[in-house]
């Protein structure tokens, strides 16, 4: 009925007194040795993807944690960590009806998940390590579970028992490479990539480059942070913020810090960008991306984004916020390999219900807080959800303080199609991405603050005029011409502070009119004088 396992190799003797690992007398072969290392490193991944996943605050994507630096074989870690994860219950069902656990093995239980795997699915298991010792004396043990097990499902075969389980959706595509323009530029990224994938230029975002090829073609290339795995919904939110070298930018919800480290590169590594990040596990993580990255102006903070108090000094200069608060992820499901995690079975739509509220609750909050900055000009709000609730909901709650704190909505990428949902007068400027067309479900809402930028540029232009109708008068002029154009220098110095708060537009007319009566007086004074 099931399946043999006679293409498991068996057990190699060692002599007595060598060691599990490799001991002085006999030393475990090449094979032997990555094969060892790889169930290591797949246990320590899997552990902090389950603990992630019990408590509903994942670290990070299985796939960000296989792609760090720490992990040396990403290739095998990648594949036993999604293998076991698809079959974690029926492994688990398993050992149970085996028996095999005990105290001491219960503390490495994800490495006894591993190599169960091994055993019982995989193609060929070598001897090499404790674990792989005590399970394999227990192999009979194990199959013998394992028939139970499906005569208990009524299935004839493992083959037809693992169709029960979570199965990836079968979706082509291609990956996306984001080129850290700080350490690489993008044609050298181009041609690199070239030499083993299909790759090409993205049509709207600059610093993308789309890839086809196998999964472990884009890892081979993913060296020292010059180029990052990201995909094109995500790599939009930090461009529709639109940061300008020597501003100073916060990031309120940071880690992984994929987006914070965009920003820096888009700044060109000028100014400051604050990443903040709550969660210490997350802030090591976020450290790390920083670093490989070399973005020498970002700075991580530890700290709660809604603890950080507006009137703070150490954000008085900050002139753009980039908001993508924790959210259900429903958007990006199948990228990160939800599907494979226990949780996802056992959701049902009330509990879902009730978190996905109370995560909209905690966003509109942040959102409120984000808005009460003083100097903030700009103000994305961004989550990979594809729930109304998490969305176009969230911005409707607080588009009255917005409206009042003299912020209006934007809209990024105009040549994009997919807008927001017509719940509110205004959706219109914000923007989705399809998590089957685009490969992510993403939503965008970009928030400008009104009159600043616009009043700087206009008194731009009025300084420009006023040089090229007296390109030398202040040099000309002596006794009261002089002084008032020195006056007048002295009032357009303090207009600029001016313009740097909100004017309705009579009260800008007003300034202009009255600055333009200044010129025209001087004029008739100097004609009248000639």
């Amino acid at each position: 009925m099931v399946r043999s396992m006679n293409n498991v190799t068996k057990p190699k003797p060692q002599k007595q007194g060598s060691s599990g690992v490799g001991g002085a007398k006999t030393r475990m072969s090449n094979a032997e040795r990555s094969s060892y290392f790889a169930r290591r490193e797949a246990a320590k991944v899997l552990r902090c993807v389950l603990q992630g996943d019990a408590r509903r605050r994942a670290v990070a994507s299985i796939k960000s944690l296989v792609f760090s630096p720490s992990v040396r074989n990403k290739k095998a870690t990648f594949a036993l960590v999604c293998e076991t994860l698809k079959r974690l219950s029926v492994i688990k069902e398993v050992l149970e009806i085996a028996n095999v656990f005990n105290a001491k093995w219960k503390k490495q239980e994800e490495l006894i998940y591993i190599i169960t795997y091994d055993i019982l699915f995989s193609q060929a298991i070598v001897l090499s390590g404790d674990a792989e010792k005590f399970l394999l004396l227990r192999k009979v043990a194990l199959e013998s579970a394992l028939a139970r097990f499906c005569v208990r499902k009524k299935v004839k075969s493992i083959e037809e028992l693992l169709l029960l389980n979570h199965q990836a959706p079968g979706v082509s595509k291609p990956r996306y490479v984001r080129v850290n323009t700080l350490k690489l530029d993008v044609d050298s990224a181009l041609l690199e990539l070239a030499k083993i994938n299909t790759v090409k230029k993205d049509d709207m975002i600059q610093d993308l480059l789309p890839c086809w090829c196998s999964h472990q073609g884009v890892i081979c290339t993913v060296t020292n942070g010059s180029i990052f795995l990201q995909g094109k919904a995500s790599s939009m939110v930090a461009l529709a913020l639109g940061p300008k070298p020597g501003w100073e930018v916060l990031d309120a919800c940071s880690a992984p810090g994929n987006k914070t480290v965009h920003l820096a590169a888009l700044m060109r590594g000028e100014g400051k960008v604050l990443a903040c990040e709550l969660h210490k596990q997350r802030v090591e993580l976020l450290k790390d991306t920083v670093r490989r990255s070399g973005a020498s102006n970002v700075e991580v903070l530890n700290r709660d984004f809604l603890s950080i108090s507006a009137e703070d000094p150490m954000f008085s200069k900050v002139r753009a916020i980039l908001l993508d608060p924790s959210c259900s992820g429903s958007g990006t499901a199948a990228e990160r390999l939800d599907h494979l995690l226990p949780s996802n079975a056992a959701v049902t739509g009330f509990t879902d219900t009730i978190r996905i509220d109370n995560l909209a609750a905690f966003q509109s909050k942040a959102l409120a807080h984000a808005l009460s900055f003083p100097a903030v000009e700009r103000l994305v709000y961004s989550t990979c959800s594809v729930y109304q609730t998490e969305n176009e909901d969230v911005v409707k709650s607080v588009l009255p303080l917005a409206t009042s704190l003299n912020f209006q909505l934007e809209t990024p990428f105009p040549q994009w199609s997919r807008r927001g949902l017509p719940v509110f007068e205004g959706s219109e400027h914000l923007l989705r991405t399809d998590p089957v067309e685009d490969m992510e479900g993403f939503f965008i809402a970009l928030f400008v603050k009104k009159g600043v930028e616009n009043g700087v540029e206009q008194q731009q232009d009025l300084d420009r005029a006023s040089k090229k109708m007296y390109p030398h008068e202040e040099s000309r002029c002596q006794g009261k011409e002089g002084r008032l154009l020195r006056a007048k220098k002295e009032i357009t110095k303090k207009r600029r502070i001016v313009f740097s708060f909100q004017f309705s537009r009579m009260s800008r007319l007003m300034l202009h009119c009255k600055k333009l009566h200044q010129i025209l007086k001087l004029d008739s004074m100097h004609k009248i004088k000639s």
